[in-house]
Protein backbone atom coordinates (compact mmCIF):
# COMPACT_ATOMS: atom_id res chain seq x y z
CA UNK A 1 0.00 0.00 0.00
CA UNK A 2 1.19 3.43 -0.79
CA UNK A 3 0.21 6.46 0.37
CA UNK A 4 -0.66 9.26 -2.40
CA UNK A 5 -1.59 12.79 -3.44
CA UNK A 6 -3.89 13.47 -6.31
CA UNK A 7 -3.77 16.90 -7.36
CA UNK A 8 -7.63 18.46 -7.96
CA UNK A 9 -9.26 22.20 -8.83
CA UNK A 10 -9.90 22.42 -5.07
CA UNK A 11 -7.35 21.07 -3.48
CA UNK A 12 -5.23 17.64 -3.08
CA UNK A 13 -7.02 14.23 -2.33
CA UNK A 14 -5.44 12.21 -0.09
CA UNK A 15 -5.71 8.39 -1.49
CA UNK A 16 -4.16 4.65 -1.05
CA UNK A 17 -2.36 2.66 -3.83
CA UNK A 18 -3.01 -1.41 -3.89
CA UNK A 19 -1.03 -3.31 -6.25
CA UNK A 20 -1.00 -7.40 -6.93
CA UNK A 21 1.51 -9.37 -5.90
CA UNK A 22 4.98 -8.44 -8.08
CA UNK A 23 6.44 -11.80 -6.90
CA UNK A 24 9.77 -10.34 -5.76
CA UNK A 25 9.57 -8.30 -9.01
CA UNK A 26 8.33 -4.86 -7.53
CA UNK A 27 4.71 -3.51 -7.86
CA UNK A 28 2.83 -5.78 -9.69
CA UNK A 29 0.86 -5.03 -12.73
CA UNK A 30 -3.06 -5.41 -13.70
CA UNK A 31 -5.66 -3.47 -14.61
CA UNK A 32 -7.00 -0.11 -12.72
CA UNK A 33 -9.75 0.00 -10.38
CA UNK A 34 -11.50 2.59 -8.44
CA UNK A 35 -12.33 1.57 -5.02
CA UNK A 36 -15.25 4.63 -3.57
CA UNK A 37 -16.30 4.01 -0.06
CA UNK A 38 -19.75 4.21 1.46
CA UNK A 39 -20.87 7.25 3.40
CA UNK A 40 -18.39 6.65 6.31
CA UNK A 41 -15.70 7.44 4.50
CA UNK A 42 -12.10 5.96 4.02
CA UNK A 43 -10.98 3.32 6.91
CA UNK A 44 -9.25 0.42 7.80
CA UNK A 45 -12.54 -2.24 6.46
CA UNK A 46 -12.05 -0.18 2.91
CA UNK A 47 -8.35 -0.73 2.89
CA UNK A 48 -8.63 -4.64 3.65
CA UNK A 49 -11.11 -4.88 0.55
CA UNK A 50 -8.80 -3.18 -1.49
CA UNK A 51 -6.27 -5.51 -0.52
CA UNK A 52 -8.55 -8.57 -1.73
CA UNK A 53 -9.27 -7.25 -5.22
CA UNK A 54 -5.53 -5.99 -5.83
CA UNK A 55 -4.51 -9.76 -4.45
CA UNK A 56 -7.25 -10.28 -7.14
CA UNK A 57 -4.64 -8.82 -9.94
CA UNK A 58 -6.12 -5.24 -9.17
CA UNK A 59 -3.95 -1.85 -9.40
CA UNK A 60 -6.89 -0.23 -6.67
CA UNK A 61 -7.00 3.14 -5.86
CA UNK A 62 -9.13 4.39 -2.41
CA UNK A 63 -9.53 7.90 -2.62
CA UNK A 64 -10.59 10.29 0.05
CA UNK A 65 -13.98 11.13 -1.02
CA UNK A 66 -14.13 13.85 1.53
CA UNK A 67 -10.55 15.09 1.12
CA UNK A 68 -11.72 19.14 1.05
CA UNK A 69 -13.32 18.06 4.60
CA UNK A 70 -9.47 17.29 5.84
CA UNK A 71 -7.11 14.03 5.07
CA UNK A 72 -8.69 10.76 6.24
CA UNK A 73 -9.25 9.24 8.32
CA UNK A 74 -12.03 11.72 9.84
CA UNK A 75 -13.14 11.39 13.70
CA UNK A 76 -16.74 11.13 14.27
CA UNK A 77 -17.29 8.33 11.96
CA UNK A 78 -18.92 5.88 14.14
CA UNK A 79 -22.56 6.14 15.40
CA UNK A 80 -26.04 5.24 13.97
CA UNK A 81 -28.04 6.96 11.52
CA UNK A 82 -31.14 6.84 14.26
CA UNK A 83 -29.06 9.26 16.34
CA UNK A 84 -29.94 13.09 14.21
CA UNK A 85 -26.73 14.96 14.78
CA UNK A 86 -24.86 11.83 13.72
CA UNK A 87 -27.30 11.35 10.41
CA UNK A 88 -26.66 14.97 10.09
CA UNK A 89 -23.09 15.52 10.48
CA UNK A 90 -23.09 12.07 7.57
CA UNK A 91 -25.65 13.83 5.23
CA UNK A 92 -23.56 16.76 5.51
CA UNK A 93 -20.57 15.28 4.20
CA UNK A 94 -22.36 13.46 1.19
CA UNK A 95 -23.85 16.83 0.33
CA UNK A 96 -20.31 17.99 -0.31
CA UNK A 97 -20.49 15.79 -3.10
CA UNK A 98 -21.70 17.72 -5.71
CA UNK A 99 -22.30 16.43 -9.03
CA UNK A 100 -19.89 18.99 -10.28
CA UNK A 101 -17.38 17.71 -7.66
CA UNK A 102 -17.84 14.47 -8.44
CA UNK A 103 -16.74 14.40 -12.23
CA UNK A 104 -13.68 16.71 -11.39
CA UNK A 105 -12.82 13.59 -8.45
CA UNK A 106 -13.57 11.27 -10.86
CA UNK A 107 -11.29 12.95 -14.20
CA UNK A 108 -8.39 13.29 -11.44
CA UNK A 109 -8.65 9.96 -10.24
CA UNK A 110 -8.66 8.40 -13.62
CA UNK A 111 -5.43 10.88 -14.49
CA UNK A 112 -3.74 9.48 -11.58
CA UNK A 113 -4.34 6.02 -12.36
CA UNK A 114 -3.72 6.32 -15.96
CA UNK A 115 -0.22 7.69 -15.05
CA UNK A 116 0.87 4.96 -13.31
CA UNK A 117 3.15 2.05 -15.25
CA UNK A 118 1.93 -0.29 -13.24
CA UNK A 119 -1.74 -0.16 -14.98
CA UNK A 120 -2.22 -2.26 -17.62
CA UNK A 121 -5.21 -1.22 -19.61
CA UNK A 122 -6.91 2.15 -21.04
CA UNK A 123 -10.04 1.35 -19.26
CA UNK A 124 -10.52 1.23 -15.91
CA UNK A 125 -13.81 -0.29 -12.94
CA UNK A 126 -15.58 1.57 -10.55
CA UNK A 127 -17.30 -0.05 -7.57
CA UNK A 128 -19.38 2.24 -4.88
CA UNK A 129 -21.04 1.28 -1.90
CA UNK A 130 -24.07 2.99 -0.86
CA UNK A 131 -24.03 6.58 -1.67
CA UNK A 132 -21.22 6.00 -4.14
CA UNK A 133 -23.00 3.27 -5.74
CA UNK A 134 -24.67 6.73 -7.86
CA UNK A 135 -21.14 8.07 -8.01
CA UNK A 136 -19.73 5.04 -9.94
CA UNK A 137 -22.70 5.07 -12.13
CA UNK A 138 -22.14 8.85 -13.19
CA UNK A 139 -18.82 8.29 -13.71
CA UNK A 140 -19.42 5.66 -16.19
CA UNK A 141 -21.75 7.59 -17.65
CA UNK A 142 -19.79 10.98 -17.64
CA UNK A 143 -16.16 9.20 -19.03
CA UNK A 144 -17.82 6.13 -21.31
CA UNK A 145 -14.81 5.61 -22.82
CA UNK A 146 -12.33 5.22 -19.87
CA UNK A 147 -14.32 3.19 -18.01
CA UNK A 148 -15.32 -0.36 -18.85
CA UNK A 149 -17.32 -1.32 -15.90
CA UNK A 150 -19.34 -0.08 -12.81
CA UNK A 151 -20.67 -2.05 -9.70
CA UNK A 152 -22.83 -0.53 -7.49
CA UNK A 153 -23.73 -2.35 -4.34
CA UNK A 154 -26.56 -1.27 -1.92
CA UNK A 155 -26.37 1.84 -4.12
CA UNK A 156 -29.17 4.15 -2.97
CA UNK A 157 -31.09 7.06 -4.60
CA UNK A 158 -30.40 5.35 -7.75
CA UNK A 159 -34.11 5.91 -9.74
CA UNK A 160 -35.44 9.21 -8.34
CA UNK A 161 -37.52 12.42 -9.33
CA UNK A 162 -33.96 14.69 -8.86
CA UNK A 163 -32.28 15.78 -12.31
CA UNK A 164 -29.19 14.54 -11.16
CA UNK A 165 -30.72 10.89 -10.63
CA UNK A 166 -27.89 7.92 -11.63
CA UNK A 167 -31.07 6.41 -13.89
CA UNK A 168 -31.45 9.38 -16.15
CA UNK A 169 -27.44 8.90 -17.51
CA UNK A 170 -27.18 5.04 -18.21
CA UNK A 171 -27.93 5.43 -21.83
CA UNK A 172 -24.34 6.96 -21.52
CA UNK A 173 -22.97 4.13 -20.61
CA UNK A 174 -20.50 2.39 -22.71
CA UNK A 175 -19.14 -0.28 -20.23
CA UNK A 176 -21.04 -2.90 -18.12
CA UNK A 177 -23.09 -2.07 -15.13
CA UNK A 178 -23.95 -4.50 -12.03
CA UNK A 179 -26.03 -3.35 -9.40
CA UNK A 180 -26.77 -5.63 -6.41
CA UNK A 181 -29.51 -4.43 -4.53
CA UNK A 182 -30.31 -5.18 -0.94
CA UNK A 183 -33.98 -6.23 -0.65
CA UNK A 184 -34.57 -4.74 2.73
CA UNK A 185 -33.25 -1.25 1.91
CA UNK A 186 -35.41 2.17 2.53
CA UNK A 187 -32.95 4.31 0.35
CA UNK A 188 -33.79 1.31 -3.35
CA UNK A 189 -37.12 0.53 -2.20
CA UNK A 190 -38.81 -2.12 -4.85
CA UNK A 191 -40.83 0.45 -7.21
CA UNK A 192 -36.95 2.39 -7.59
CA UNK A 193 -35.34 -0.73 -8.69
CA UNK A 194 -38.04 -0.81 -10.99
CA UNK A 195 -37.49 2.14 -12.47
CA UNK A 196 -33.96 1.49 -12.96
CA UNK A 197 -34.18 -1.69 -14.20
CA UNK A 198 -36.51 -0.08 -17.04
CA UNK A 199 -34.30 2.78 -17.62
CA UNK A 200 -31.57 0.65 -18.29
CA UNK A 201 -33.82 -1.91 -20.92
CA UNK A 202 -34.39 1.63 -22.14
CA UNK A 203 -30.91 2.81 -22.91
CA UNK A 204 -29.78 -0.95 -24.08
CA UNK A 205 -27.21 -0.87 -22.06
CA UNK A 206 -25.14 -4.12 -20.83
CA UNK A 207 -26.19 -4.55 -16.99
CA UNK A 208 -27.21 -6.97 -14.41
CA UNK A 209 -29.34 -5.78 -11.49
CA UNK A 210 -30.02 -8.32 -8.71
CA UNK A 211 -31.78 -8.70 -5.51
CA UNK A 212 -29.98 -10.06 -2.52
CA UNK A 213 -32.74 -11.55 -0.64
CA UNK A 214 -32.61 -11.21 3.46
CA UNK A 215 -29.74 -8.54 3.27
CA UNK A 216 -30.13 -5.13 4.63
CA UNK A 217 -28.18 -1.99 3.20
CA UNK A 218 -24.88 -1.69 4.06
CA UNK A 219 -24.36 -5.85 3.64
CA UNK A 220 -21.31 -6.36 1.97
CA UNK A 221 -18.94 -4.23 4.27
CA UNK A 222 -17.76 -5.78 7.36
CA UNK A 223 -18.74 -3.90 10.42
CA UNK A 224 -21.32 -2.59 9.33
CA UNK A 225 -24.31 -3.55 11.79
CA UNK A 226 -26.03 -4.99 8.35
CA UNK A 227 -22.82 -6.57 7.65
CA UNK A 228 -23.53 -10.40 5.90
CA UNK A 229 -20.96 -12.92 5.54
CA UNK A 230 -22.97 -14.93 2.71
CA UNK A 231 -24.62 -11.88 1.18
CA UNK A 232 -20.92 -10.23 1.38
CA UNK A 233 -19.02 -13.25 -0.45
CA UNK A 234 -22.14 -13.07 -3.36
CA UNK A 235 -20.71 -9.18 -3.80
CA UNK A 236 -17.04 -10.19 -4.31
CA UNK A 237 -17.94 -13.06 -6.94
CA UNK A 238 -20.48 -11.20 -8.76
CA UNK A 239 -17.51 -8.30 -8.88
CA UNK A 240 -14.69 -10.25 -9.21
CA UNK A 241 -16.72 -12.33 -12.51
CA UNK A 242 -17.69 -8.22 -13.58
CA UNK A 243 -13.97 -7.33 -13.70
CA UNK A 244 -12.60 -10.54 -14.85
CA UNK A 245 -14.75 -10.39 -17.92
CA UNK A 246 -14.15 -6.64 -18.68
CA UNK A 247 -11.12 -5.57 -17.70
CA UNK A 248 -8.65 -8.79 -18.23
CA UNK A 249 -9.47 -9.32 -22.01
Amino acid sequence: MQDVDIKTREGTMDAKLFHPDGHGQGLGQGPGVILLTDAMGSRPVFEAMARRLAKAGYVVLLPNVYYREGRAPFLNMHGSFADEAFRKHILGLIATLTPERVMMDAAAELDFLSAQPEVKGQRVGVVGYCMSGAIAVHMAAGFPDRIAAAASFHGGRLATDAPESPHLVVGKVKGELYFGHADQDGSMPAEAIARLEAALKQAGVKAQSELYAGARHGFAVEGMAAYDKDASERHWSKLLELFGRTLQA
